[in-house]
């Protein structure tokens, strides 16, 4: 009899905690985008790490430190710089000194001071601005620029700031594909004109839908430049572009997601974001959430990805796993199917890599 009532104990348990995790894990969920003309620092070293074998090592030394503070995944999701609670806000809400993380904890790397790769313009001259789309929502756009004298060499105030953007622009339509980095929010303006040498110009996306705002710090020198960026892979060399990394081969990554089916929903509609929560020698934990961006619920979902080589998939809770090849497909468990309009849901694993620093894979995903 006690041991029939531990197994019920045990049973009850189990569904406790599965239903737990549906409450927790349904909510709301996030746009995702910064600034890729000129480039944000995490866009910028997120190019500067990648790699043939999918994994994200940077090669400047500001990038390799902000992901020693940061951690790996500040590059991964180097879309997703956000405070939801925003609301727009500015100063008197993001402090001092965390204006390029936007307060947020998970990229305090980048408010730290340091070489980091710049995008060479012409004071007064027009550009072409470009923001990434990769969860694509309506809003406004806000670029301001740091005052003549700001100093490089310590971490971004808001009095280091001019008052007012010196650009705003009002709900831009998204051209490409929403989810990938040819998705993009674009606009031409005038740069501030008087304007020689070092400078941040600090970007703000306010969605109009949400209180969801993103933030980014993109460090530019006005010296004549037409956008070439250096600091990226070769220090010193610049790039005429750089929204296409040069890499040996084209890496696993969020720039080329992989369906392995044809979406019964709009491009763009479901986002997967994969998170290494835990990692020790020969394997890691990790969690996936899947995301409706969509205006209509699902009542199915899945979401797919590409194992680097060397990984297997040891185990999934709050999903059903299937394999064919080296493409993994984890499906809705039974109870969390619906995920509503801009809401969310998890699931986790545990998977057997080998070496110290697992390549990540980049899921996409599906709902129905």
């Amino acid at each position: 009899m006690t041991r029939r009532r531990s197994t019920i104990l045990a049973a009850v348990t189990v569904l406790l905690a599965s239903l737990t995790a549906v409450l927790l894990n349904t909510g709301t969920a996030e746009a995702h985008g910064a600034m890729m003309k000129p480039g944000s620092r995490t866009f910028l070293c997120w190019q500067d790490g990648l790699s043939s074998t999918g994994q994200i090592i940077p090669q400047n030394p500001a990038c390799s430190a902000a992901v020693n503070t940061s951690g790996a995944n500040s590059l991964y999701n180097w879309f997703a710089v956000l405070r939801s609670d925003g609301a727009g806000r500015t100063r008197g809400f993001i402090p001092d000194g965390k204006l390029c993380s936007g307060g947020n904890p998970g990229y305090a790397g980048f408010d730290q001071v340091g070489d980091w790769p710049l995008t060479h313009l012409t004071s007064g001259a027009t550009f072409d601005f470009s923001y990434n789309a990769w969860a694509a929502h309506p809003g406004w756009f806000y670029t301001y620029v740091t005052k003549d004298g700001w100093n490089p060499n310590q971490p971004l105030t808001w009095d280091s700031l001019e008052d007012q953007p010196f650009l705003t622009i009002d709900h831009p339509p998204v051209t490409g594909q929403v989810g990938t980095v040819d998705g993009q929010y674009k606009w031409s303006g005038a740069l501030p004109s008087n304007k020689t040498g070092r400078h941040i110009i600090y970007s703000v996306w306010k969605r109009s839908d949400s209180a969801e705002t993103f933030y980014g710090c993109s460090d530019v020198t006005f010296d004549g430049g037409h956008g070439e960026v250096t600091g990226v892979k070769d220090p010193g060399t610049p790039t005429t572009t750089p929204t296409t990394p040069t890499t040996p081969t084209t890496p696993t990554t969020p720039t080329t997601p992989t369906t392995p089916t044809t979406p019964t929903t709009p491009a763009g509609s479901c986002m997967a974001m994969y998170e290494i929560t835990n990692a020790w020698s020969g394997g890691y934990q990790a969690t996936v959430t899947v995301m409706n961006h969509g205006t209509t619920a699902y009542n199915g979902w899945q979401a797919s990805w590409t194992l680097p080589q060397g990984q297997t998939v040891g185990s999934v809770w709050n999903g059903t796993v299937s394999q064919s090849g080296s493409v993994v497909t984890v499906r809705n468990a039974d109870w969390n199917g619906r995920i509503a309009a801009d809401g969310q849901t998890t699931f986790g694993l545990v998977v057997n890599a080998t070496g110290s620093n697992p390549a990540q894979p980049s899921p996409t995903c599906q709902g129905s």
